[in-house]
């Protein structure tokens, strides 16, 4: 059973050591290194301002995370967001991910987003295998996008929508306006393992 939970400033260390393999030994991020401990702490503080950034944990270690960010800049894209979720290297494939997303996707669909992005590289199967599973379908391939690790990478869009065109009334809330009890219900429900 794991505890998935908001995550809090003193969460970021552990945070970035889980995220760092990605950005230094594979192509799932773009990134070319792992960001200093500053540049992640400003960029998981910006995020938090408005979205859901959440931490998953078993026993007292975490060994994932996962957020939802804004996905574009104007403000006509506000109910889009873009969801990431990393888990630490010997837990992949256990239901971390799984768990971290079905909160993700809970309290934005609360907050009032109508869809969830997932980019992914193309030679990522595992991760497009795993968006697909929990409801994303592809919209669109984008061929040699990126260039890492000596290779040109096409990526994937892939989607989830988690509120009709109805949404559009309002704006999307922030997490600060989503009680402590709703939140709190969203994410037990997210880690009740008989869903």
């Amino acid at each position: 059973m794991y505890e998935v939970r908001v995550a809090s400033m003193a969460d970021i260390p552990a945070m970035l050591d889980i995220y760092r393999p990605y950005a230094e030994e594979t192509t799932v991020s773009f990134e070319y290194g792992a960001p200093t401990a500053e540049q992640f702490t400003a960029r998981i503080a910006r995020i938090m301002e408005m979205c859901p950034v959440l931490v998953c944990k078993a026993g007292n270690a975490a060994i994932g995370f996962a957020y939802a960010a804004p996905a574009f800049e104007r403000r006509a894209y506000a109910w889009c967001a873009d969801l990431s979720v990393y888990i630490a290297c010997g837990e992949r494939r256990r239901g971390a991910g799984r768990v971290l997303e079905r909160a993700v996707a809970a309290l934005c669909a609360a907050l009032g987003y109508r869809r969830l992005y997932a980019l992914v590289t193309e030679e990522n199967a595992a991760s497009i295998a795993f968006h697909e599973a929990v409801g994303y379908r592809r919209v669109a391939f984008f061929p040699e996008q990126g260039y890492k690790m000596g290779r040109w990478l096409g990526v994937y869009w892939l989607e989830k929508e988690l509120n009709d065109a109805a949404c559009a009334e309002h704006f999307p809330r922030s997490m600060e306006e989503l009680s402590a009890g709703e939140r709190a219900r969203l994410l037990a429900e997210a880690c009740d393992e008989s869903v």
